[in-house]
């Protein structure tokens, strides 16, 4: 399990701290951002956030011999969209030197 998990809620904390909006306003906002961006996707657009990244939708093909790692099924899988982040430049350049916490 994630021990380090950023939530919804705590990002409203959080904005609501440095601005002192109202938390309902906040949640508000940021699940008319999200949606904005899931319907954006659904049309198959590209969301271009700058210094932070790029969601699209990557359709990838269907096999007919594809197995579950699970149980060892053997399985036919059908071309299916996938939602896709690609992290900008300014954010690869800012996590880049990051370290795991065994090297840290």
């Amino acid at each position: 399990m994630v021990e380090n998990k950023y939530t919804k809620a705590e990002i409203v904390d959080s904005i609501y701290t440095k601005t002192g909006v109202n938390r309902k306003e906040i949640r508000d906002i940021m699940d008319l951002f999200i949606d904005e961006i899931k319907a954006a996707l659904i049309k198959r657009m590209v969301i271009e956030l700058r210094g932070f990244g790029t969601f699209e939708v990557k359709v990838r093909k269907g096999r007919q011999k594809a197995r579950n790692p699970k149980t060892g099924e053997i399985l036919s899988v059908n071309s299916h969209g996938t939602a896709v982040f690609r992290p900008g430049r300014e954010l690869k350049r800012d996590v880049r030197n990051l370290k795991q916490d065994s090297e840290a």
